[in-house]
């Protein structure tokens, strides 16, 4: 086999390897087209308190290795974590703001293990929540700013709150 040979099927297999991943993840984004994250914090909505975070993926709920194309909570990305008295924000790099009521929320806890990410022992907050009543997704942050003991307090009162009825 001469080089030009073996170097034109290195090419065609890493060309197919390209397309069949290229056409995996738009098969992802199709088969998860009817999940939207809620847009646009409301007006009266007070702020308390930000915190910087590496936006990691949403899975699907209680297994951190199946992605999903949840639009606009796609693609990786850094951004900045809104808490505020209705819920929280994903202000996210290049995309609309994402908020989900106190509402939507289920549960907050640590992780350390998301679709492309392995960190430190619980260096990754899992924030539950619905996309829609009988769909529940796992969204994984990373803060920059601040540790997980400090945001994850807050997003607990969040989750309680919506179990007590408390907030719309």
């Amino acid at each position: 086999m001469t080089r030009e040979l073996a170097a034109l099927i290195i090419a065609l297999v890493a060309a197919l390897i390209l397309l069949s991943m290229f056409i995996g993840w738009r098969r992802r984004l199709r088969r998860d087209s009817g999940l939207t994250a809620p847009l646009g914090v409301p007006e009266h909505a007070d702020v308390t308190g930000r915190h910087e975070i590496l936006y990691v993926a949403t899975t699907a709920h209680d297994q951190p290795l199946e992605r999903l194309a949840v639009r606009p909570l796609t693609y990786r990305a850094r951004g900045e974590l809104v808490l505020t008295d209705r819920g929280v924000a994903f202000s996210l790099d290049g995309a609309p703001t994402v908020f989900l009521s106190s509402a939507r929320l289920v549960a907050a806890d640590r992780a350390t293990v998301a679709i492309d990410r392995v960190v430190e022992r619980d260096g990754l907050i899992r924030l539950v929540w619905r996309a829609t009543d009988d769909v529940r997704v796992d969204s994984f942050i990373r803060p920059t700013s601040s540790g997980p003991s400090e945001i994850l307090p807050q997003l607990e009162r969040l989750c309680a709150g919506a179990e007590n009825g408390e907030n719309p």
